[in-house]
């Protein structure tokens, strides 16, 4: 029995011979992809690092080695890794990372998340979000109104302290891309709903939300469904840009 990737200076983990793989199933291979998947993030593999062969981590993970196979299939889907016949697996530069994935975004949140990379994520919703609630405005319908509506009461009753709470922030969000009618941006509307998601999340961990943010998006709702485009524009940038406001300050708390 031999291991199949060569070359390179792999990072071997250690072999328990002892050990079984527990099978193969999908919520194995999850597991495993996200395991691997949070190590790369957090930086425990840098890119251009060869992993050891599916043998030696398949077994010091105890999973069959389909199953590693499996996981290493997911990574490579999300950008993080590619697989060679004769170098093995290798991490990839961070530039060829999807990382607007939702959970990619979720590894990155998993522990302290890179100030340029939240700083990123901010700027890019500065740009979709505002622009999606102008279109929102123009373009919105009475049932658009109602699942934001209904969104809102969840926040009210919930509270985004709470992940019924973040679920409605984030149906919210998802509701004005919806309202858009514009299908290219209705295509961001899993990671922008995981980035307000997490980044609320990461506010809160081990200290209470600097503020009460429903009334901003009680904001951008009066305005959409007013119909007022430069009003809906300028509310969810303001927002946006609060909402970075607390980041930073749970960040520098951190």
């Amino acid at each position: 029995m031999r291991d199949d990737s060569t070359g390179g200076d792999p990072k071997q983990p250690p072999v328990n011979p002892t050990r079984k793989p527990r099978g193969t199933g999908r919520r194995l291979n999850g597991a495993v992809a996200h395991k691997l998947g949070l190590a790369i993030l957090a930086g425990e593999y840098a890119p251009g690092d060869i992993l050891s062969g599916e043998i030696a981590f398949a077994e010091e993970l105890e999973v069959s080695r389909s199953a590693y196979r499996e996981a290493v299939q997911v990574l490579t889907a999300k950008g993080l890794v590619e697989s060679r016949t004769k170098t093995g697996t290798r991490v990839l530069p961070r530039s060829r990372w999807n990382l607007l994935d939702p959970d990619v975004l979720a590894w990155a949140f998993a522990g302290e998340p890179d100030v340029d990379f939240v700083r990123n994520l901010f700027e890019l919703r500065a740009i979709v979000e505002p622009a999606a609630a102008a279109l929102a405005a123009e373009r919105r319908d009475k049932v658009d109104l109602k699942v934001m509506k209904d969104a809102l009461a969840e926040m009210r009753r919930h509270t985004v302290s709470t992940e019924l709470g973040r679920a409605a922030d984030r149906d919210f969000h998802t509701a004005i891309l919806q309202a858009t009618r514009n299908d290219a941006l209705l295509t961001l509307s899993a990671s922008i709903g995981a980035a307000v998601n997490l980044t609320t999340e990461f506010k809160q961990r081990g200290r209470t939300l600097p503020r009460n943010a429903l009334p901003d998006h009680l904001r951008v709702y009066e305005a959409i469904a007013a119909g007022d485009a430069n009003e809906a524009s300028q509310a969810m940038r303001v927002l946006v840009d609060l909402a970075l406001d607390d980041t930073r300050a749970a960040m520098s708390r951190g």
